[in-house]
């Protein structure tokens, strides 16, 4: 009998902020709004690794941010994203698997290894939903620029049921 993605999630003891408690922070950017679902299909706005206390790792990778900061950055956008998801569905269990991860990189101009910097959301996904659903297809970009000067962000895809 396979364990619930709410179960990995606690018993990773993992920090996932109460989007439903406290807000989703997005808002703060502008107009939009946190999701879309439509048959099935769950779109989660831009993330970023908005901590308690604010950003997590500002700057650009391979300027102002290593690739270990990075990789944390993208892991704190990870569990926004499972904040995300809860708000939506109600549950991480709701989750059938995940569809697709666009990341963005912040990063200097000869920064090519915005892929190890993505792994952050990814490895975390796979860990809480499992290596067969929690990996869905990914491209990550690097760019010049994002809002609140986030050194990542990324939006998902995911299949759910409700």
């Amino acid at each position: 009998m396979s364990r619930s993605h709410e179960a990995r999630a606690a018993a990773l003891d993992l920090a996932i902020p109460d989007f439903a408690r406290d807000g989703y922070y997005g808002a703060g950017y502008g107009s939009m709004k946190s999701h879309h679902l439509t048959r099935g299909i769950l779109y989660l706005s831009g993330h970023v690794p908005e901590g308690p206390d604010g950003g997590v790792h500002p700057g650009r990778l391979g300027r102002d941010v290593s690739i270990e900061q990075g990789y944390a950055a993208a892991r704190q956008t990870g569990l926004n994203c499972l904040a995300g998801i809860r708000l939506a569905v109600g549950s991480l269990d709701n989750v059938r698997c995940l569809i697709r991860n666009l990341c963005f990189v912040a990063a200097a101009p000869d920064f090519t290894d915005v892929h190890l910097v993505s792994s952050g959301c990814s490895d975390l996904l796979r860990d809480v939903f499992g290596p067969e659903d929690g990996l869905g297809g990914r491209a990550t970009i690097g760019v010049q620029s994002l809002a609140g000067d986030h050194c990542f962000e990324c939006w998902l895809e995911v299949e759910v049921d409700v």
